[in-house]
C-alpha cells in the first residue's frame, strides 16, 4: 500500500464510518516508532507507522485510520478530541474504533531484552542497561564500590 491507496481509504472510511469527508492528508511515516498512527493539530494531517500494516494487515491499518479520524472530526468541530475527553470516548465507541492499536512484535521483543549486566563488588548490587556503561568512570550508585560487567 503506499500514500495515494492510504488517503482513498481514509477518504471513503471518513466518508462510510463518519458520515464526514475528509479534506485534508493522510500518509506513511516511518519515522513513527511507538504509535500506531497520529493526528497533527496544525495541519490536520494523519501519518500511519506502516510497520503496523506490514505486521498485522488491514484490519488493524483500518482502526488505526478509525481512532485518528476521531480525533480530527472532533479537532475541526472544536470538540474535545484528546484521549481523556468524553468527546473522544463516547465517539470511539458509536464508530467501533479501538483506544489503542495491538502492539508490535518486534518492538516487545526489544524492550524485553537486557544487553549489558553489571555487578558491584562491593555490595553485589545487579544493574541492567540497554547502553554500555563505562566502569573506570562510574561507581555503585548504593554503596560507591566498583562495578564489573558480567555477561
Amino acid at each position: 500500500m503506499n500514500d495515494v491507496k492510504l488517503q482513498k481509504l481514509t477518504e471513503t472510511i471518513s466518508k462510510d464510518v463518519f458520515g464526514k469527508t475528509f479534506k485534508h492528508i493522510a500518509l506513511f511515516n516511518k519515522r513513527l516508532r511507538t504509535t500506531g498512527g497520529r493526528y497533527m493539530l496544525r495541519s490536520h494531517n494523519i501519518e500511519i507507522n506502516p510497520a503496523y500494516y506490514e505486521e498485522h494487515g488491514m484490519d488493524e491499518l483500518i482502526g488505526i485510520i478509525k481512532h485518528e479520524l476521531c480525533h480530527y472530526h472532533l479537532h475541526i468541530e472544536g470538540k474535545g478530541h484528546q484521549h481523556r475527553d468524553e468527546d473522544f470516548r463516547k465517539l470511539l465507541k458509536e464508530t467501533g474504533s479501538p483506544r489503542h492499536c495491538t502492539p508490535l512484535k518486534n518492538r516487545v521483543m526489544q524492550h524485553q531484552q537486557t544487553l549489558h549486566l553489571y555487578v558491584c563488588s562491593g555490595c553485589g548490587q545487579k544493574f541492567n542497561r540497554k547502553r554500555r556503561v563505562n566502569v573506570q568512570r562510574y561507581v555503585c550508585g548504593k554503596c560507591g564500590g566498583k562495578l564489573a560487567k558480567k555477561g
